[in-house]
């Protein structure tokens, strides 16, 4: 093999900080529009019905073409998709900025998540191909991994001070200064290595029943916060996400070329991988939603001041990332990181389940927060690498589209079911007790939304407990350490590539 093979490109490091800005991003924008839509909704007079649009017409663009986004990356070039989705995103940022009704709004959001499901794809699986040496990979996957979990609490504060001291409508602009940054450092910094790309045809059967697939059920879990579980558009919804996912499953296992290798998503690990981070998403996602809404409606925080309460979770998520996660992923198997990871987030969340209309934020809140970030910081750092690492190079975009998959659906997952619960759980309180005043009615309302907001974080203890389980169960590689990661593309490499994670 030659030494061509495993050359490392010395402005790797220079890349990272691109892809690491353009990553975060993608993942701010999750949340950065949350905090500016009311002011957005008055703005364009958007109706309570069509509210909901302006995040799931994102959520579903993004989760449903994520898969045919790596695959293209995998096809055209990382590099180039890299590119394409940087200048795609800046341009719907600045059109949904520039809105001047709802269905433009709309319609530049759908594209923001069309064109954040070509980039975040690209983004990881560069990483994946540019960073081979075990070390260095471990401390780049530490910069994505901390990115990855704080940017949604990152977009919480930007999206306060920008609609408190500029204007709502700056919360997508400033995705222009980002891509701009991102694109000019891309053209100059990033080189893909030569030989990994899968140049075999596209499988538009696997893309058309992946991406129906994939919408079905994240609109399935929107319609269910909305409409209720028992409904007959959900129900309806979550049968045809059922049904196209598995036709899916099916044709890829057939067809010569399909969109997303079995050999992928059946390798212990990987699976494993997928399944538990989707499974820690669904509690944090659900998490932000409670703990946003406890803090200003409750506590009565302004947004700048809830974006701030999040500064503590961030630190831990980096903290953990950064110190914890990338100083042992070379020494230690990715299970003894994530379990204990997860099941420190879950004593964080547990902590949380004490919170009350009186209890207060250094008391509570704070604790609970810095355990969860820890332990989510730990975790997401291995779980990211090890969910490209000794892939194949041709399947590294779809590998890396898998990831952000399982994190998409998972935070729609966890909004949804989460937030029924919690609303369940305050009916029941109501109904349960009684007001003699008007006054004393208030605070009964108080007392029910944080009961429902405990019930729910109870249910985020008990999620986050079984990805734990899942990660120490499933995970059984050896630590990612060793030689070079081979980053080519010819059979001798793909025999070595293709086989689970070699134990050291």
């Amino acid at each position: 093999m030659s030494d061509s093979l495993v050359q490392t490109d010395p402005r790797r490091w220079k890349a990272l900080v691109f892809i690491a800005l353009a990553q975060l991003m993608v993942v701010l924008d999750a949340t950065i529009v949350n905090i500016a839509l009311p002011s957005a909704q008055k703005a364009l007079g958007i109706s309570d019905g069509d509210r909901q649009w302006v995040i799931t017409a994102y959520t579903l663009a993004f989760g449903g073409l994520l898969l045919f986004g790596g695959r293209i990356a995998d096809l055209v070039g990382r590099k180039r998709m890299f590119v394409i989705g940087l200048l795609g995103f800046a341009g719907a940022s600045a059109l949904g900025g520039a809105a001047v009704n709802t269905d433009m709004l709309l319609g530049a959001r759908a594209l923001q998540g069309a064109f954040g499901a070509m980039l975040a794809p690209a983004a990881l699986s560069l990483l994946s191909v540019m960073f081979t040496d075990a070390k260095e990979r471990a401390k780049a996957f530490g910069v994505y991994g901390a990115i990855a979990g704080g940017g949604a609490a990152v977009g919480l504060i930007l999206g306060g001070l920008l609609t408190e001291h500029l204007n709502w409508r700056w919360t997508l602009f400033v995705n222009v200064a980002f891509a701009v940054v991102a694109v000019a450092g891309a053209l100059t910094v990033v080189k893909e290595p030569a030989g990994t790309r899968n140049r075999s045809g596209l499988d538009i059967p696997g893309v058309l029943l992946a991406t129906l697939g994939l919408v079905s059920l994240v609109y399935g879990f929107t319609r269910a916060e909305s409409n209720g579980w028992s409904a007959g558009s959900t129900i309806g919804l979550f049968v045809a996400a059922v049904v196209l996912l598995g036709a899916f499953v099916t044709v890829e296992s057939r067809v010569g070329h399909p969109l997303l290798p079995m050999r992928v998503l059946m390798d212990r690990n990987r699976g494993g991988i997928y399944l538990s981070l989707g499974l820690a998403v669904i509690g944090m996602f659900g998490l932000f939603l409670f703990l946003t809404y406890y803090l200003q409606l409750i506590k009565g925080y302004s947004p700048v001041t809830t974006g701030l309460a999040f500064l503590p979770m961030v630190a831990g998520m980096i903290t953990g990332s950064t110190q914890i996660g990338a100083r042992l992923m070379t020494r230690v198997a990715p299970r003894w990181l994530m379990g204990p990871g997860f099941l420190l987030g879950a004593v964080g969340m547990l902590l949380l389940t004490r919170i009350t209309v009186t209890s207060s934020y250094a008391g509570v809140v704070l604790p609970g927060m810095i355990l969860l970030g820890l332990g989510l910081g730990t975790a997401f750092m291995p779980a990211m690498s090890l969910a490209t690492y000794r892939v194949q190079p041709r399947d590294a975009g779809v590998a890396s589209a898998m990831v952000n998959t399982s994190q998409q659906v998972g935070g729609s997952i966890g909004t949804a079911l989460l937030n029924t619960i919690a609303a369940s759980a305050t009916t029941a309180y109501a109904a349960s007790h009684h007001a003699a005043s008007a006054a004393a009615g208030k605070a009964l309302a108080a007392q029910g939304m944080v009961h429902g907001y405990s019930v729910a974080i109870w249910w985020a203890v008990g999620i986050l407990t079984v990805s734990s389980t899942l990660a120490f169960t499933l995970i059984n590689t050896g630590h990612q350490g060793g030689g070079p990661i081979v980053a080519g593309g010819g059979k001798e490499d793909e025999q070595q590539l293709s086989v689970p994670v070699i134990a050291h």
